[in-house]
C-alpha cells in the first residue's frame, strides 16, 4: 500500500473507531453533561485523556510509516509494526483509548464512564486475543511470535525492545 493511501485509510479508521469508542458512545452516554465532582479531580482528568490522544495519533502514524498500512483489519499493514511505543507495548491504542476514557470519566466526574472503560477493555482484550493475536501469528510467523514473547501486551516494559528476543 503506498503511504498517501495508507494515510487516508488509518485517517477514515480513526475516525470511525476509536472516534466512536471515545468520542460518540461517551457523547451519547454522558452527553458531556459533567458531575460535581471537586474541581481539581476534575482537571486531573486531562492527563490520561491527553496522553491517550497522543499515544494513539502516534500510534496511528506508526502504522503509517513503519507498517505501510492502517490499524484497520480491511487494510492490514504489509509490514509488523514494533517501533516507537510499540516497542514497549504490543496495544498501545487499545491502553490510549482507555486512558482517554477514564480522563473523561474524572473530567466529566461521571462514574459511567469507568464502568463503560471496563466493559470497553474487556471487548478489546477479547478482539486481541481471539482475532488480532492469530492473525498477527499467521501473517507474520516467527517474527511476531517473538515479539510476542518479549513485549507485554497491555502494561509496558520499562525499556525499549529492540528485536532481540
Amino acid at each position: 500500500m503506498r503511504r498517501a493511501a495508507a494515510a487516508f485509510g488509518s485517517l477514515v479508521f480513526l475516525f470511525l473507531a476509536p472516534g466512536t469508542v471515545v468520542v460518540l458512545l461517551p457523547w451519547w452516554l454522558t452527553g458531556w453533561r459533567t458531575g460535581g465532582w471537586w474541581l481539581p479531580v476534575r482537571v486531573l482528568g486531562l492527563l490520561p485523556l491527553a496522553a491517550g490522544a497522543v499515544v494513539l495519533l502516534g500510534a496511528f502514524v506508526r502504522f503509517v510509516i513503519e507498517g505501510l498500512g492502517t490499524p484497520a483489519p480491511l487494510a492490514p499493514p504489509g509490514q509488523l509494526v514494533v517501533g516507537g511505543l510499540y516497542r514497549y507495548v504490543r496495544n498501545p491504542m487499545y491502553v490510549a483509548v482507555l486512558a482517554a476514557i477514564g480522563g473523561q470519566g474524572l473530567l466529566l466526574a461521571r462514574p459511567l464512564l469507568f464502568g463503560y472503560g471496563v466493559c470497553a477493555g474487556v471487548g478489546m482484550w477479547a478482539f486481541v486475543r481471539w482475532y488480532e493475536e492469530p492473525e498477527l501469528t499467521r501473517r507474520f510467523g516467527a517474527d511476531y511470535e517473538r515479539y510476542r514473547r518479549a513485549v507485554p501486551g497491555w502494561l509496558p516494559r520499562f525499556t525499549p525492545w529492540r528485536g532481540d528476543g
